[in-house]
């Protein structure tokens, strides 16, 4: 079922990279120093994947927003470097694809500024042709326009394509734009939360990904 498959696009967060201290640092830091209460690494986890203004909002006023972006995000730059990681098998798997000559892309709705630092830092940039963020288009995930705009880009159709994310939203917007979607357990929704949405197929972590393009 995946012997037509051209174009391979990976989230980024509780994907591909293990992103999560990091975003409890700044997370917490921001609430902080503006004087709400600290939120635990669960309830943190929950809240991940919309992006950051999204991420923030519903743990503050709207009045303090506009600042606790700008304490969030000079945080984050400093905390991706020292608490982000690969997940086991991340690189094994991306080297794989590449030497078999798949195309691959990012699309991520974290901003595009962040993504491309975790890239860089941990040396994931080169296996990727295209990166594109959602603070790049008018919508983000779980709007199917982001996994569109990479197959255009590619010139490949939906049954080229398969999609790998972690989250709802992901399954979502895989379903949507009309390409197989792969979904790993090791994001922020439930295995019970990801399979009402009934992805092509659900694993356990990226390293799954060999099993299923090798059969």
């Amino acid at each position: 079922m995946l012997a037509n498959i051209k174009l391979i696009i990976f989230d980024l967060d509780g994907t591909l990279v293990n992103a999560y201290p990091a975003i409890n640092k700044s997370f917490n830091f921001t609430l902080n120093r503006l004087g709400y209460p600290r939120q635990s690494a669960r309830v943190i986890r929950r809240a991940v994947g919309w992006g950051d203004e999204n991420l923030l909002r519903p743990f503050i006023k709207e009045k303090d927003l506009a600042r606790a972006l700008s304490l969030y995000r000079r945080h984050h730059r400093r905390a991706l470097l020292s608490s982000s990681f690969t997940f086991p098998h991340t690189r094994q798997v991306l080297a794989y694809f590449n030497k078999r000559g798949y195309r691959m892309a990012i699309a991520s709705n974290r901003p595009t500024r962040f993504t491309r630092i975790l890239l860089r830092h941990l040396d994931l940039k080169k296996y990727f042709g295209y990166i594109l963020c959602a603070d790049k288009l008018k919508y983000g995930k779980p709007h199917p326009q982001i996994l569109r705009r990479i197959m255009q880009k590619f010139s490949f159709h939906p049954a080229q394509t398969a999609y790998v994310g972690d989250m709802i939203i992901d399954a979502q917007a895989g379903r949507r734009a009309g390409v197989k979607t792969i979904i790993v357990t090791t994001g922020s929704s439930s295995r019970k939360e990801i399979k009402k949405e009934r992805p092509y197929r659900v694993i356990a972590n990226i390293g799954g990904l060999l099993t299923l393009f090798q059969t």
